[in-house]
């Protein structure tokens, strides 16, 4: 395979040695370029030689890196090819809960192992090619972030409705046999695959580290448009209190046998289970926050040490709001909470959105829509500035899921809206200057 080059930055190396838009790379050093991982990996190199064609010609380009980073190929997408879209059909998915007429985009099912190693994406292994395993194994890529869901071949079938879902655990094994670092992911499912099964997936996992470095078990999200699919238990308070003690009886042997806890619950456990959080020296290095693992911990920590450090005055006319989901809302309570003992004149009332749209037992921030935002807050007090965390939003913009800007909700509720991130220190940056 070889790619289209889409242009070529002016002035650049590749610019100067006479490389055009519509050339078609073939290859870097006699290595075939397939995507973005094998050209960012073959550019590495000081000294290249580029393949090119240009009209059914081939050219061999040499190149003189020397102190540069970039040679100055673009390419039609990012990936230079298709993203892998998801064959399976889980269970547990979220996206098959979704209604209809939202944003095309929210309906692809991504599970694509470039992508893992980019952004973070967790994948199945259940497309991955064997190229793809060889080069994960040759090129040293790491991490590597999986849904295993289960070690069980047998159940991982019937859970992801592929019946190939069981064999593409030995791809998970190859890949740690080979050094690379694996991050888990366990969805579960009450009476599927936790008890029992819970616990042989994590004998077989834990016996993984090194490469195995952190194994995150998060319960199941369950929408109100489950029409036509499998039928499931929610998680209660009862079986979230089971699935926490299993979880951290192989924390403790981790920790004790390595000296990393390794086997993490999701913040959602903990809610559901009405228990305190850990502190922050339980979670290592945080290696799960993608999965809500040591979120609210670290939230909480971060905030508090800013609290201490800070010692600037807020504006006595300042007042605030802050919107949240039902599983933040008494973290938020609480930090605010401790921000008025310290700033007495701080004026700031924390708002519970409840999700109606996709069903109340949604409760985290990152899916709340715009809808359900502006109804729930509409006759509120507000004051002169509502705080809305960057979860509610697409990842770098100011868009909602239902496709809510953040204009529309500042013209329906007649306030000024601030974006803050999951970090303690721009909460209360936002909460003490008002702006």
């Amino acid at each position: 395979m070889s790619v289209k080059i889409a242009s070529v930055d002016k002035h650049s190396l590749c610019d100067k040695r006479g490389i055009k838009a519509n050339d078609i790379l073939v290859a870097i050093n006699d290595n075939e370029i397939m995507d973005v991982l094998d050209y960012r990996f073959y550019i590495l190199d000081d000294k290249l030689k580029l393949t090119v064609e240009r009209n059914g010609k081939i050219k061999n380009i040499k190149i003189n890196k020397k102190q540069y980073d970039d040679i100055g190929l673009n390419f039609c997408t990012y990936l230079m090819d298709e993203q892998k879209s998801c064959r399976n059909k889980c269970v547990f998915c979220f996206i098959d809960q979704l209604p209809k007429g939202l944003r095309d985009s929210l309906y692809f099912k991504d599970d694509d192992s470039r992508l893992s190693f980019l952004f973070g994406n967790y994948i199945t292994l259940t497309n991955i090619s064997e190229h793809e395993v060889e080069r994960i194994i040759k090129m040293h890529i790491s991490p590597v972030n999986i849904s295993v869901h289960t070690t069980n071949p047998e159940l991982r079938c019937k859970m992801m409705n592929n019946r190939f879902a069981g064999d593409a655990l030995k791809v998970l094994y190859r890949l740690a046999e080979g050094g690379t670092k694996l991050n888990c992911q366990l969805v579960l499912c009450p009476n599927i695959n936790d008890g029992d099964e819970l616990r042989r997936s994590l004998d077989d996992l834990t016996a993984l580290y090194p490469s195995v470095q952190s194994i995150a078990a998060v319960p199941l999200g369950m929408t109100k448009y489950r029409d036509g699919l499998a039928e499931l238990t929610p998680y209660n308070k009862e079986s979230a209190l089971k699935t926490i003690a299993i979880i951290d009886e192989y924390g403790k042997k981790c920790f004790d046998k390595y000296g990393t806890r390794l086997v993490y619950a999701a913040d959602e456990f903990y809610l559901k289970a009405g228990l305190p959080l850990p502190d922050e020296t339980y979670y290592g290095e945080y290696l799960q926050l993608d999965n809500g693992v040591g979120m609210c911990t670290l939230l909480k920590s971060e905030f508090c040490e800013a609290v201490e450090s800070e010692n600037n005055k807020i504006s006595s006319n300042k007042k605030l709001s802050v919107a949240t989901g039902v599983a933040a809302y008494p973290l938020l309570c609480e930090l605010v909470d401790i921000a008025k003992k310290k700033w007495h004149n701080l004026e700031c009332n924390v708002y519970e959105i409840k999700n109606e749209f996709f069903g109340e037992s949604i409760t985290v921030s990152g899916l709340i829509t715009g809808r359900d935002l502006i109804s729930q807050l509409n006759g509120k007090n507000l004051g002169d500035t509502l705080l809305l965390p960057a979860n509610m939003f697409r990842s770098e913009g100011d868009i909602m899921l239902d496709d809510t800007s953040v204009d529309d909700i500042e013209k329906a509720l007649n306030v000024k809206v601030r974006i803050t991130q999951n970090d303690g220190y721009d909460l209360l940056s936002a909460l003490i200057d008002g702006e």
